[in-house]
């Protein structure tokens, strides 16, 4: 077969190499950073809980009580150490995007919400697969409620719904004694919604641009007067077309939570979440940009490569179990167990350039035919299912007069997955010459398909033993140091390369954060860097795990009695061994890699909180420089700087009326095709805003706008791209129990 140019997905005619959700994880190396310690908040002791809710008599009915509701109120995330810090303590970069603002700004999928992030990149690269990146890497480490199984190529899969989640963390940096392993560029951490302590509600409809429909439903209530068990459900389901040419997309979200007392010390957690995602006409890889003659085409915004008869449907499924046990005062014991299962069904269709001609340069679309473009027809379904174990001690005791906190926690996690392919008719016009782009959507007749056949077997294992303690050494002066030791074991096949391998290392993590008074804190933190790495080289053999170091530093103040906080940092790492593209391809049409050293350092800044009682601020700006081994820039594609900002407000003589503006600019990006030339998309930005209106104290009805300015550009230069989405709207109705 012949190779695919270089704007091409890896792999693209494989598609098991994606992740199957930011959710679940990269199922193709879904153990090698798996489950992160899951410790939870440490529970209030009774007594500092005792204004939860509790109404009865004994003081063993009031334990019983007071430990859920407490739980509830003061749920918070371990962060970076798995300690209970809160952000202004923890010697790393982390931003928080909270419910209000994902639905302030109609963030109705993950992709919207991590665009309200500082530093986090979201390259939709094809219709159904997108790359977040962090400080010019891939985030490979994706969770929920601090526990998940790794993206390994950074790749999520579909757009998967953000109403389930009370907010969403993004902790950049190296992060290897949270998840045991990484890479330099972050971890980001989906937050369920969890049961509340009085009874609510919400119902929600809205109406948008290209047809877009979405119903959305919240309800949590208490199952007994003492408030010691409740539940919550959470449902919702949007489809319409949209700006591209033939591309519609449906998805179906459930999620059920129940959690309450056991016993007079324990609390149980059970959770379930369902969600199916259907997307017709879509995109595998994305447009050719450059002409033959080196000139850069520019096409209409809604331009695709795609087929009518193309689809990509994926469900997935998630079940959980948590129990915390209060030991005394101090302590807490936390056992939790995840399942994971993801299915997907695929077929797809991939317009490429030939292969390069003898004199090295590719064929490339003729200026004036719009010819040159061949087809490459793909069907396939992939399964994966992945159970996680853990049990952590987090606890407190005295020490040079002080209070201090350890936490200690093993786990085991195991994945399988399995990938199956159809083969197109060799006689059918798919994989002949194209018709001259932009070609109709019913231009090829959907071949005839293969019965299945199993191409790729992969089964993993993680086990982790992890620690990390705050030691006080002065009233001032407080040193986090913590370590992990992971062991990884794969094995399975991939067509011919049949492999069984397994790893162990051990990762240290280091900070220190001193109070220069009660509003400034300065921070220095180290953490190593090991990524196993699931690209292969020329021989077709797993590449070596990549190695490094991450170091940091900042200043964190807050303002304004500490409603609002900001952030100064300073960050180097040196990541090598990091897996890169050739562009050259083996026998099965999949990349081939080599290890690069990569060195990236650069600067954030970030404010977030109140400006007054009616005005919200989110402001951030990253600026970074990327160097490979000759000491040249490299990963071109990545851009150098970014700002974003969200700033919303309710109207000071007439606070029923909120309004908002958010945008996100970057600088100018390129990559070259494989025609040898190089394409180009320059700075731009992209502002949204909203206005809604209480016009009951239970009701409210808001207008989105999306890309206000019609700006019109390219999404990523990455493998591939495509514009993004003009001008949109969305009018939405919420009403509140």
């Amino acid at each position: 077969m012949r190779a695919i140019n270089s704007i091409r997905p890896p792999f693209a005619h494989v598609p098991s190499t994606r992740s199957t959700a930011p959710i679940y994880g990269g199922m193709r190396l879904a153990i090698c950073l798996a489950l992160a310690g899951a410790t939870g908040a440490v529970l209030a002791a009774p007594q500092e809980a005792s204004s939860g809710g509790s109404t009865g008599s004994s003081a063993a009915t009031d334990l019983g009580a007071v430990m859920v509701v407490a739980q509830r109120d003061d749920r918070v995330s371990n962060g970076a150490t798995n300690l209970d810090l809160s952000i202004k303590d923890t010697p790393q970069s982390i931003s928080v995007v909270s419910d209000e603002e994902m639905q302030q700004f109609g963030a109705t999928s993950v992709n919207d919400a991590l665009r309200l992030a500082t530093g986090i990149q979201v390259d939709e690269w094809e219709t159904n697969r997108t790359t977040y990146t962090s400080r010019g890497f891939d985030i490979l480490n994706t969770q929920i409620d601090g526990v998940g199984l790794p993206n390994n190529w950074g790749i999520s899969t579909g757009a998967f719904d953000s109403f389930g989640y009370e907010k969403v963390e993004v902790i950049r940096g190296a992060n290897g004694l949270l998840t045991g392993v990484g890479n330099a560029a972050g971890t980001i951490n989906y937050v369920r919604k969890r049961p509340t302590n009085e009874r609510q509600g919400s119902l929600g409809v809205s109406y948008g641009s290209w047809g877009t429909k979405r119903a959305e439903v919240d309800y949590s209530t208490p199952f007994t007067t003492d408030g010691s068990w409740a539940g919550r459900v959470v449902a919702a389901h949007e489809d319409g077309d949209s700006y591209l040419r033939g591309n519609d997309n449906a998805r179906n979200y459930l999620y059920g939570v129940v959690d309450g007392q056991v016993g007079d010390n324990g609390t149980l957690t059970v959770g379930y979440s369902y969600q199916r995602a259907k997307s017709n006409g879509i995109m595998w890889g994305a447009l050719t940009f450059m002409d033959s003659d080196g000139a850069q085409a520019e096409w209409p915004t809604s331009a695709s490569t795609t087929q009518d008869w193309t689809y990509w449907n994926t469900t997935n499924q998630t079940a959980f179990a948590e129990y915390t046990h209060q030991l005394g005062d101090n302590w807490q014991l936390k056992a939790s167990y995840n399942y994971r299962r993801s299915v997907g069904d695929e077929k797809m269709f991939y317009a490429y350039l030939p292969d390069p001609d003898n004199d090295g340069i590719s064929d490339a679309l003729d200026p004036g035919t719009g010819l040159g473009l061949v087809g490459y027809p793909w069907a396939g379904s992939d399964k994966a299912t992945a159970h996680l174990g853990s049990v952590t001690l987090n606890g407190h005791f005295e020490w040079l007069g002080r209070d201090q906190e350890v936490m200690l926690g093993t786990s085991l996690a195991r994945s399988t997955s399995d990938s199956w392919e159809r083969s197109a008719d060799a006689d059918s016009p798919a994989w002949g010459a194209l018709p001259a782009f932009p070609y109709p959507t019913d231009a090829i007749a959907e071949p005839a398909w293969s019965d299945s056949s199993l191409y790729s077997v992969l089964d993993q294992r993680l086990k982790r033993a992890f620690g990390a303690t705050r030691i006080a050494l002065t009233d001032r002066l407080k040193a986090l140091v913590g370590v992990n030791y992971a062991q990884y074991r794969r094995n399975g096949n991939s067509y011919d390369l049949v492999f069984d391998q397994t790893t162990s290392h051990t990762s240290p993590y280091g900070g220190l954060t001193f109070d220069f008074n009660e509003h400034v804190l300065g921070y220095v933190s180290y953490s190593d860097i090991y990524q196993p790495q699931d690209q292969v080289d020329a021989d077709n053999r797993y590449l070596d795990a990549s190695k490094g170091v991450n170091y940091e530093a900042g200043i964190k103040a807050d303002w304004l009695d500490k409603r609002l906080l900001t952030t100064l940092a300073v960050f180097k790492a040196d990541q090598d061994g990091l897996a890169t593209p050739t562009g050259q391809y083996n026998e099965y049409a999949q990349s081939i890699y080599a290890p690069v050293d990569v060195e990236s350092k650069g600067i954030e800044l970030e404010a977030t909180g109140k400006l007054g009682d009616n005005l919200d601020l989110v402001v951030g700006y990253t600026s970074l420089r990327l160097t490979g081994a000759d000491g040249n820039n490299t990963y071109r594609w990545v851009p150098r700087r970014t700002a974003n900002v969200l700033l919303s407000a309710h109207l000071p003589s007439y606070t029923p009326l909120s309004f908002g503006v958010g945008g996100r600019w970057q600088s100018a990006i390129s990559n070259v095709e494989s025609s040898g030339f190089t394409v180009r998309q320059d700075s731009y930005a992209v502002l949204n805003g909203f206005v809604g209106w209480d016009f009951r104290p239970d009701a409210t009805l808001r207008f989105n706008a999306s890309n206000i300015t019609n700006e019109k550009y390219i999404s990523t230069l990455r493998y591939s791209g495509f514009y993004g989405a003009p001008r949109n709207y969305m009018l939405s109705l919420d009403w509140r129990l």
